[in-house]
């Protein structure tokens, strides 16, 4: 099993899968991806993305459901990817998507060829609808006689695959869609996960609850009773919990849901690593201990953290020095609060909670394995091998924007539901090249700044994420008539809904110039600040 698919607790990820209907997503390395797992999901549908690897003989549950993705390979191609023949044996309707359309005609005996042209932008699909098959209709049901999409693709469908008839043309794709004359299974030439498919949230919607008859109940009203009592049944009565807080909205909603299932059983612990924010463990303490009512220890191991730190460059050898020692710091607390609790009387520590996201996942695999990894998150690739704690990680199957909702449910403060993401290697990763106390005071200070004046010009909430980065150049500057040779820092903002894509926002010039000027004269070593006009992709949204 990839890490995605590996139960974190015997018995845990299939817990999700009894409580609702689930829509298979395997990815073949296309862009929009995970765009297909947000529309199902915002149809009240519960979805996972997996490879196109998966075997479905390894695969833990049942799905309601498959929808194969987009790719930027040919299906045609020596190495393209390919779906295991076995999705189609499952007796579950198939949605292929643009490159899947092409991976199901492949795989039933039609032909592919590149198209002279290749297709990328709108088009104007013509519904081809069918008094004898009814179920060729499904996916178009509510649609009108044509309806404009989104395509991407270089290569057309060119013989159609047997038993298949056209649902959908357009002017230069004869077979834009397509629809097996018995079996649930239809492929689509265009996008309709993406938002310039006017019809794209219909026709997805009408696949995974008029064709798959998925139940339309994931939301974060159920998903919190649901997820109190898994945790209830997997902690019982006795086990306490430690847990990873951060004072970010993950790890806070991460922790309230704990709270609310086994009260002051859970411990949380903020680790203080040297590389967090201006005040963060006071403002933390605040807001977990006396606003929630959270058990919070404090423990200050930031020498530790820096001393490991001290060398090190390379940004994937910080993430995981960084996971590496949390887990430590977390077994070593652990330990002592065993001791505690036996002389009370109580359970011993047997779990430790963690606010792992989807995305997070996402972004540590790869179907094309490991060497394709964009970056490892701590939380998903940087735990000790021999580690002694369980895992729990109830957002792990949420993107951001349903933990914010679940946030909202659980009544936690708008002020702590809408902060900006803050990354588990803190200030590690924002301080590009060697971590030093003196190069961590730095960047702490610009960003401080830089997120006063955010917050000061009323913009903080339509930013999804801001920071100050710390970058190993120096430039040529003057200050009172003298030369400097100082440090550079880097402001980025960006606008996102899931955090897999996101737009750097476009900051106003003044609310700049007032940054710029601040931190120029506040922070002592530095000398010029830039701002991040990057997307993502191609960049993400951290620079390391």
């Amino acid at each position: 099993m990839t890490d995605l698919q590996q139960p974190q607790v015997p018995g845990v990820a299939t817990e999700v899968h009894s409580m609702y209907d689930t829509i298979l997503i395997l990815d073949f390395g296309s862009q929009y991806s995970h765009l297909i797992t947000r529309r199902v999901r915002e149809a009240g549908v519960y979805c996972e993305l997996l490879p196109c690897t998966q075997k479905i003989d390894d695969l833990h549950f049942k799905p309601t459901g498959v929808i194969l993705s987009g790719s930027p390979y040919s299906v045609y191609d020596k190495d393209a990817p390919r779906v295991d023949p076995k999705v189609f044996e499952l007796g579950v309707p198939v949605l292929g998507i643009c490159y899947g359309l092409q991976e199901i005609a492949w795989n039933h005996g039609g032909r592919v060829d590149p198209h002279d042209k290749r297709e990328y932008g709108h088009a104007i699909v013509q519904i081809d609808r069918h008094e004898s098959h009814p179920t060729a209709n499904l996916l178009f049901e509510g649609i009108g006689a044509e309806t404009k999409v989104w395509m991407s693709h270089g290569d057309q469908l060119s013989v159609m695959p047997e038993g298949f008839r056209v649902i959908g043309h357009t002017a230069t794709a004869p077979y834009a869609a397509i629809a097996h004359e018995e079996k649930l299974m239809f492929g689509i030439q265009f996008h309709p996960e993406v938002t310039h498919s006017e019809q794209g949230v219909k026709i997805l919607s009408n696949f995974v609850l008029g064709v798959c008859k998925c139940r339309s109940n994931w939301s974060m009203d159920s998903f919190v009773e649901k997820e109190i009592e898994r945790i209830r049944a997997i902690v019982g009565t006795d086990a306490e919990v430690v847990g990873a807080v951060s004072g970010g909205v993950d790890s806070t909603v991460a922790a309230k849901i704990m709270h609310s299932a086994i009260g002051d059983r859970f411990h949380a612990i903020l680790v203080d690593n040297g590389v967090m924010r201006l005040n963060e463990c006071e403002t933390v303490k605040e807001q977990l201990s006396n606003k929630l009512g959270i058990n919070l220890k404090v423990v200050d191991a930031s020498e530790e953290f820096l001393g490991r730190l001290k060398g090190v460059t390379d940004p994937e050898r910080k993430r995981k020095i960084i996971g590496n020692t949390f887990i430590e710091v977390f077994e070593r607390e652990a330990a002592a609060l065993d001791k505690e609790n036996e002389a009370k009387g109580r359970g011993k520590i047997e779990y430790l909670l963690q606010g792992t996201l989807y995305p997070d996942v996402i972004e540590s695999i790869s179907f094309k394995g490991p060497s394709a990894t964009i970056k490892t998150h701590h939380n998903v690739g940087g735990l000790l091998e021999d580690m002694r704690l369980k895992l729990i990680e109830p957002l792990r199957e949420l993107f951001k924007d349903e933990v914010r909702a679940l946030g909202k449910v659980l009544d936690i403060d708008e002020e702590l539901v809408w902060r900006h993401p803050f990354p588990g290697p803190g200030l590690a990763i924002r301080v590009l090249g060697e971590v030093t106390k003196a190069q961590v005071d730095i960047c702490r200070q610009a960003d401080h700044i830089y997120l006063s004046e955010i917050r000061a010009a009323g913009l903080y909430r339509k930013i999804s994420q801001a920071y100050a980065a710390l970058l190993p150049i120096r430039s040529v500057g003057v200050m009172g008539d003298q030369r400097t040779y100082e440090q550079v820092i880097a402001l980025r903002a960006v606008e996102t809904t899931d955090f897999m894509t996101a737009d750097w926002f476009p900051m106003p010039v003044e609310v700049l110039k007032r940054m710029s000027q601040r931190i120029i004269n506040e922070v002592r070593g530095v000398n010029r600040v830039v701002y991040d006009v990057s997307s993502k992709p191609p960049s993400t949204i951290e620079w390391e």
